[in-house]
């Protein structure tokens, strides 16, 4: 039974007192936030025809781009949560932004196509996917049997694995590639990618990021080049939603789904106010919610970081006196404004209304399904994982403890990969 003395105890007036502040702060930061959110469009809108020749479309006031096409639905129909989010002098609508003038910006004249927008990096490692247009697949890593001329002939098993928000193949290819056994070298072929939108993977400004456009990428670039009839699947956070996608259309071929962390909620709704909440505390998810409530700051964000990212690159170089950089830091800027707003929105938020069927369908194939998660994952509650194994129950669910969203991996990369190497060899066999 609670006393009076531990009910007023010196710590729990700390920790009330500590949440009551952070609320507050909050609560007057993202006031300050919306302003500016309102400010930076109509100062987009005015730049960008000056620059560009038109003004850029937003999802301000829940009309124009935002709106989905007549006749498309499912997975390739844009997410609510692009109009739906909260912004106090969004909804008043009290600024009317008129256009600067009618025709060509003379930053333009004579150019039939502009290949990228003013606010995104021109540097040769981020547009080199425009070089090769005919042929505009995803970047691969691939990671081939190593096998001599005298060994027996077995068959190939192949494994495509699929990153998670603003990262790339080179996760993979410094965790698990690294890692892998003698016998899983000589068996297994692996497909380490760059979705699109991210990487070097083509970041087109035409795309809306939706899952049916990520699922047909990967067909192009993976599933049908390679004639790939049976294939194991590995996918880290967002890459979750991706991939169950994929293995539902995919289902006859699919022999595992080994889920790292997997963002499953029930809507868009409940996707965005759970996994990027309006928060000054901690640091990770006050950035989170910027990039994800605020489409004109989170491009203001892209355009300091991402467009200079080969300044901050030699910046940090110069402190640090590395001549390498972490793999997390340059997948951290490979990507535009674009291709992370819409990818967060149409494929984490998005996507949460389909996994409850792309669940269904694999359990009807009897797919195997293994989810792994650290147990203080900051990102994505750990509630999902368990919400997934309730939704079915052939869900195999392992939490790792005292690991978080990514040293569930980072932190034990051998370890992980001898499960997934456990995982495939009981499928195979």
């Amino acid at each position: 039974m609670m006393t009076r003395d531990s009910a007023f105890s010196p710590g729990k007036w700390i920790s009330t007192i500590s949440e009551t502040s952070i609320c507050v702060a909050s609560a007057v930061v993202f006031f300050m936030l919306d302003i500016l959110d309102v400010i930076m469009c109509v100062f987009f809108r005015f730049f960008d025809e000056f620059v560009e020749g038109k003004s850029s479309s937003c999802y301000c006031v829940g009309t124009g781009k935002g709106e989905n096409p007549a006749g498309v639905d499912g997975e390739s129909e844009l997410s609510e949560s692009l109009n739906r989010r909260k912004n106090v002098f969004r909804k008043m609508r009290f600024l009317i932004t008129p256009k600067i003038r009618s025709g060509e910006s003379p930053f333009c004249v004579g150019k039939t196509k502009r290949r990228n927008r003013w606010s995104d990096c021109g540097c040769e490692s981020c547009v080199n996917w425009i070089n090769n247009e005919i042929d505009s697949r995803l970047h691969l890593l691939i990671n081939e049997p190593e096998r001599e001329n005298n060994s027996p002939e077995t068959t190939v098993q192949n494994v495509v694995l699929i990153h998670g928000f603003l990262s790339s193949s080179l996760f993979w290819e410094e965790t698990v590639f690294p890692n892998l056994s003698e016998n899983a070298k000589q068996n297994y072929r692996l497909f380490a990618v760059d979705l699109l939108g991210f990487g070097k993977s083509p970041k087109p400004s035409d795309s809306f990021y939706t899952l049916t456009d990520h699922v047909e990428m990967l067909e192009k670039s993976i599933i049908l080049p390679f004639k790939l009839n049976s294939f194991h699947l590995v996918a880290h956070s967002m890459g979750c939603v991706i991939a169950l996608a994929l293995a539902a259309k995919y289902s006859d071929s699919v022999k595992s789904i080994t889920l790292v962390a997997p963002p499953y909620f029930s809507s868009s709704k409940e996707a965005l106010t759970r996994l990027v909440r309006r928060r000054v505390w901690p640091p990770m998810l006050f950035a989170s919610a910027l990039m994800s409530w605020y489409e004109h700051l989170g491009r203001c964000v892209c355009f300091v970081i991402c467009r200079h990212h080969r300044a901050w690159e030699s910046i940090y170089k110069l402190l640090t006196r590395k001549r390498d950089l972490h793999f997390t830091m340059i997948d951290l800027t490979r990507h535009t404004h674009h291709s992370a707003w819409h990818t967060m929105h149409n494929v984490v938020c998005g996507g949460a209304k389909f996994l409850d069927t792309y669940l269904e369908v694999l359990r009807g194939n009897g797919v195997q399904i293994r989810v792994i998660q650290g147990s203080n994952d900051q990102v994505v509650p750990v509630e999902c994982s368990f919400n997934m194994k309730m939704k079915d129950a052939d869900v195999e669910i392992d939490i790792i403890p005292n690991a978080d969203h990514s040293s569930v991996i980072l932190g034990r990369a051998e370890d992980f990969t001898r499960n997934l190497e456990r995982l495939w060899a009981s499928i195979d066999d």
